[in-house]
């Protein structure tokens, strides 16, 4: 049975662990030549190349920090180098800094908007130069709070909002290109991340159960196959569209 992303090339990044990593491999099972992008974990990036390959699947770790232009750059002439061409890129990397109002700061909040909508943008450029002449694919990774918008979460719910944002936007832009682009909303998703930020098992985490239809939080293996789906032939006709992946409304 032939697979759904055969003889296709991805990027994912912040693929080192969480969603990103659950992504790579599930794009790699279905055929796809994946580059695993991580900033700062080598070790968490060659153990999901490690994964893939040991199953059978094609990839490479490539380090490069996507809220830096110049390591973009970088990032994909590797891509170019390792597998060829591009025909998918997921948006993955980001980071989330809960505070209240009073805590807020320049620093942080330049820091989120930089790697969660600048880097996007700048990563979604370079990958439309980079697809062919049958189109591509981009991937946004947002979040159910750029609808929701908890409390303390200002700076990093505006920054999904934004992301819901440049999805419509590109998808009008980049359509007459052949390029879709898409976005996936996760509710809360138990990852190494959310461990790190001291969610899991939170206040915080039991509203979200209380509320879910479904009433559990999420695994990475839970928003993965829908990254496969929005990249194969499967949606050719969805662009600019917005999955919410979280359980039920909330």
């Amino acid at each position: 049975m032939s697979k759904k992303l055969s003889n296709k090339v991805a990027v994912v990044t912040g693929a080192s662990k969480g969603i990103g990593a659950s992504i790579a491999k599930h794009l790699a099972a279905e055929g796809a030549s994946v580059v695993v992008n991580y900033s700062s974990s080598k070790e968490g990036a060659d153990r999901v190349v490690a994964e893939i390959t040991k199953d059978g699947g094609k990839a490479v770790a490539v380090q490069a920090d996507v809220a830096k232009g110049a390591e973009i750059d970088q990032l994909f002439a590797a891509t170019t180098k390792a597998f060829g061409k591009l025909d998918i890129l997921v948006n993955n990397a980001g980071i989330y800094d809960f505070k209240p109002l009073e805590a807020i700061t320049e620093d942080s909040f330049h820091k989120q908007f930089n790697l969660n909508v600048l880097g996007l943008i700048l990563t979604s450029q370079a990958a439309a130069k980079h697809f062919g002449a049958n189109g591509g694919n981009i991937i946004n990774i947002s979040s159910l709070v750029s609808t929701i918008a908890p409390a303390n979460s200002a700076v990093y719910s505006a920054t999904k909002a934004a992301v819901d944002a440049v999805t419509k936007s590109l998808a009008k832009e980049l359509g007459p290109r052949k390029i879709r682009v898409n976005s996936i909303n996760p509710g809360l998703v138990i990852t190494e991340g959310v461990h790190a930020a001291g969610f899991a098992g939170s206040d915080f985490e039991k509203e979200f159960v209380k509320k879910a239809p479904l009433g559990r939080v999420g695994k990475p293996s839970d928003i993965a196959p829908a990254a496969v789906f929005l990249a194969s032939d499967d949606s050719s006709w969805i662009t600019g569209e917005t999955l919410i992946i979280s359980g039920g409304p909330q």
